[in-house]
């Protein structure tokens, strides 16, 4: 199964096949999320290959902040440099 190599530009909504947009230059993401199938032949070899079993491979994983966490921390940063 190919990857879309398709890109939409998160500014004006152009298509394109690079990363940057050929008319704003802003930033273009994937236009669409690739395929997925419950029935992936695949899924076992690949957590496999990634070591999805091992501790460590959850503990790299990216976190994601709440809107509220990383305001607040900057604000704190803040405050504390101004003392």
């Amino acid at each position: 199964m190919a990857r879309s190599r398709t890109q939409k530009c998160t500014a004006c909504g152009a298509y394109g096949l690079t990363t940057t947009c050929k008319q704003c230059g802003a930033l273009a993401q994937a236009a669409a999320p690739l395929k997925f199938s419950p029935e992936d032949p695949q899924a076992a070899r690949r957590r496999q290959f990634q070591n999805v079993t091992d501790p460590e491979w959850t503990a790299n994983l990216p976190t994601t902040a709440s809107k509220g966490e990383g305001k607040a921390e900057k604000e704190g940063e803040n405050s504390e440099e101004e003392e």
